[in-house]
């Protein structure tokens, strides 16, 4: 097996922040090197807007509409950036918009498409910070059968 076969799909999970660009960057990058083809997903997570003490987003009314297709929006924004970026490097490019927990989804994607390695940015939390919030990422790590690359916040 040489170099550019170990990878030949990566999937590069994006949330449309300045970090998760810097993950997509990367990761195209490395893409153009190993010849591999690219998904770049992003997990809408309904869930993380939703008042705990709400059993389902319904209860929101109009408002979760807005709230909703901003997200969608949000999410259709980020896949573009990265298809852009990966057609500039003319790179194999497959965009997806999920719905779902987070980690969950982003595992169980790389799973289905049995992608080589998943790349994803970090905001860098840490301490108490990172209990209260979880880490996407970390759980990413932790729960992985296939490689991680985590982009950290660039200082």
């Amino acid at each position: 097996m040489t170099l550019n076969n170990i990878f030949q799909k990566i999937l590069i999970a994006t949330d449309g922040s300045k970090f998760s660009q810097s993950a997509v960057l990367q990761g195209i990058e490395l893409a153009k090197f190993m010849g591999a083809k690219v998904y770049a997903l992003y997990v809408l997570n309904k869930n993380a807007y939703v008042p705990p003490v709400l059993e389902t987003p319904i209860h929101l009314g109009p408002k979760w509409n807005v709230l909703e297709e901003t997200l969608r929006q949000e999410g259709d924004d980020a896949i573009q950036y990265a298809k852009k970026v990966a057609e500039d490097k003319e790179i194999d490019y497959e965009g997806v918009v999920v719905e779902g927990d987070p980690a969950h989804a982003i595992l169980e994607f790389a799973e289905q498409k049995k992608v080589d390695m998943i790349i994803m940015g970090t905001l860098g939390k840490g301490g108490l910070e990172r209990f209260l919030l979880g880490s996407v990422a970390d759980k990413v790590v932790r729960h992985s059968k296939i490689s991680v690359l985590v982009v950290k916040k660039q200082k």
